[in-house]
């Protein structure tokens, strides 16, 4: 029997666990048990965006009414009746909140595959790739928690600050950062952070909820920390970049209206309070540079035909290593690992990250096995 949590698209609180008979595999295919996957506010963005970006488009229910939650875990081989990979090896990857997954390994090399099922062609490479544990640089196995956490969301903060260099900080002097206690600003913020040596380096600036502002300060990375509250106590007279990791429709208007012209460059990418996405479109009507949906799949890909698949992995693998320094090392640590085991207890975490009740040290891991 396979077991996988189905979500009702229009009302991400509404959820149910399925459970259906095992098929039996077809020539080419691997089957992968799924032991140990993250739920991260991240997560919740997948469900926010499922339709917007397609990402109930990568476990289809068989119901245009509901999906199945995209999560980054570790699968074990199973059963193989495909010559890319033999049972008991481990991979890394794009899987659903459920126990299995069958695949049918595509242009396979010794880092790994892609996943060549039919509905998945189309979708984006970077989340149809199956790393071996075995043959990737930045894999420990001592880190697992760490990687399947903080990896994903990492890459997307390696590729907003290497766009953002890219770009010069579009003249900017500050960069903006919402949101700032999640996972995915902090390691962007660690990321410009590594820039702060060459003299008028961008000052980072993180903003997030009054219980979080301590956690916030106390990671050191950003050079101020304010509450949602104490806008006023930004620097106006400098330019800035204001990336968006909450989707606060109201915060975004706030910047935009105390900055104007001053902002120099507006992006969007994530949705931490995702009740509030359906006011996005208001941002039409912001003084101000247009906020632009920052896509890092698409920055990865211009990326890899410039470094090669290769030279992409080496850099992402070298900034994600000095990363894990002051979240393993730091006192106290940047993040604490909770496990979760079993589907009441996978279900209750995906529920507070949905709620925004989970604290912002906390990484949640969970397996579906009591």
């Amino acid at each position: 029997m396979t077991l996988r949590l189905i979500i009702d698209r229009t009302d991400l609180h509404r959820t149910r666990w399925e459970q259906t008979a095992a098929r039996p595999l077809a020539d080419g295919e691997l089957r992968l048990r799924i032991d140990r996957a993250a739920l991260t506010a991240n997560n919740i963005t997948y469900a926010a965006f499922g339709d917007a970006m397609h990402y109930w488009d990568f476990f289809p229910t068989g119901d245009a009414a509901t999906g199945c939650l995209p999560v980054w875990g570790f699968g074990e081989v199973m059963e193989s009746r495909h010559e890319a990979a033999k049972p008991g090896e481990r991979f890394y990857g794009f899987f659903p909140l459920a126990d299995e997954l069958i695949v049918q390994p595509a242009r396979a090399n010794a880092g790994g595959f892609l996943d060549g099922t039919e509905h998945r062609r189309a979708l984006h490479t970077i989340y149809n790739h199956y790393a071996r544990c075995s043959a990737d640089p930045g894999y420990r196995a001592e880190r697992e928690a760490e990687q399947v956490l903080l990896r994903p969301l990492f890459t997307t903060s390696f590729l907003l600050d290497d766009f953002l260099a890219e770009q010069q900080g579009f003249g900017a002097a500050q960069v903006l950062l919402s949101s700032a206690s999640s996972k995915t600003a902090y390691a962007t913020a660690f990321c410009l952070a590594q820039r702060r040596a060459p003299p008028g380096a961008r000052r980072v600036v993180g903003l997030t909820s009054p219980g979080n502002v301590d956690f916030t300060r106390a990671l050191g990375c950003y050079d101020e920390v304010h509450a949602y509250g104490d806008l006023g106590k930004l620097d106006r007279t400098a330019a800035a970049v204001y990336v968006d990791f909450s989707g606060s429709a109201p915060l975004r208007r706030s910047i935009h209206e105390d900055f104007g012209d001053r902002l120099a460059y507006s992006c969007s990418v994530g949705g931490t309070h995702w009740t509030e996405l359906a006011a996005r479109g208001a941002s039409r009507e912001l003084p101000g540079p247009k906020p632009t949906l920052f896509f890092a799949p698409a920055q990865a890909a211009r990326r890899i035909e410039q470094w090669g698949a290769a030279g992409f992995q080496q850099r992402l693998a070298a900034s994600w290593l000095a990363f894990m320094q002051p979240v393993t090392s730091a006192q106290p640590p940047w993040l604490r690992v909770v496990e979760h085991h079993g589907p009441d207890a996978t279900e209750a975490a995906y529920r507070a990250l949905l709620d925004g009740t989970a604290a912002p040290q906390d990484g949640h891991m969970v397996s579906l096995a009591a």
